[in-house]
């Protein structure tokens, strides 16, 4: 089988569309759908479900998209593999991290990491942890930053840092001149939290689902310099990282009681093979966090 022809196939099942396939391809539709006719005349089976308004896999599509994922990210890997070869002049890493650690712990050790190796370019995604962690399992990933504290079968992670979760707060607010406050006292405030996924938000909904509480939720936002504004103009308060506030005069970071501790690990699905650069990049930035904690 012609490994173009699996590759525009696994798009087309991506999308769902062919019109926004080959858009993804650079290609022409009639050549996305030429080039699929082709694969199913090959194969003497029928792959698509082929409808004015939309196309489906049909139940031998479904088993030839399974192989076809397993075949092109073997070449992948093969790829990368023969990439060491060269040495680290060139390449790519996809990494992916949420926004306010790829914005407060990464710059450093990206820095670093260009100086050293100049040739490796590093393609950031962010989302949030939950979301990485499947991006990794679905190979969009080479490496991401996720919780160190949730084993995961398809995924190894190395610890990085450990931090605590804490309340955002304005310095007038009658929580600032508190030493911790409870997650309960938290919930019965309005609230600006992260987003669904993002590992800020994760506690706040475990423990609104065990004790049955709604929260008084007045924005979401997955950027964090959004969340500050909000708790600066009092829309609510929200969680954060100490590090998050630690030069913001009009904001401060109330540790919780209990702690809510954050192990922040760096994982990279475990049946893929970790590059050179990977492991140099993930050397950059034990070695980067760990001086920031002793600072």
């Amino acid at each position: 089988m012609d490994l173009k022809r699996l590759y525009y196939f696994s798009q087309l099942a991506k999308t769902g569309n062919f019109t926004k396939a080959a858009d993804q391809l650079g290609i022409a539709q009639s050549a996305l759908s030429t080039s699929i006719k082709k694969l199913e005349q090959q194969l003497e089976l029928k792959l698509i479900n082929r409808t004015e308004r939309q196309m489906s896999l049909t139940a031998e599509g479904q088993v030839l998209l399974r192989h076809t994922k397993i075949i092109l990210e073997d070449v992948e890997q093969a790829e990368k593999e023969l990439q060491e070869l060269k040495g680290l002049t060139s390449g790519a890493i996809n990494f992916g991290a949420p926004a306010m650690l790829a914005s407060y712990y990464l710059p450093d050790a990206l820095e670093q990491f260009k100086k050293s190796y100049p040739g490796i370019q590093i393609n950031v995604h962010e989302a949030g942890t939950a979301t990485l962690a499947q991006m990794l399992v679905n190979g969009e990933l080479d490496l991401a930053l996720i919780r160190g504290d949730r084993e995961h079968e398809q995924i190894r992670h190395t610890l990085l840092a450990q931090d605590q979760i804490a309340a955002c707060v304005p310095t007038n607010h009658e929580f600032a001149a508190r030493s911790h406050i409870t997650l309960e006292e938290f919930c019965q405030q309005p609230l600006v939290l992260f987003k669904n996924g993002y590992f800020l938000r994760e506690t706040i909904n475990t423990y609104c689902q065990q004790n049955k509480v709604q929260p008084n939720i007045h924005f979401e936002t997955n950027l964090p310099e959004l969340l500050k504004s909000m708790v600066r103009r009092k829309i609510g308060i929200g969680t954060c990282l100490p590090i998050l506030v630690a030069n913001d005069p009009q904001l401060k970071a109330i540790p919780f009681d209990p702690p809510i501790p954050l192990q922040l690990g760096i994982g990279w699905k475990s049946s893929h093979y970790l590059s050179t650069a990977a492991k140099a990049f993930v050397s950059f930035l034990q070695g980067t966090l760990r001086d920031q904690q002793h600072d």
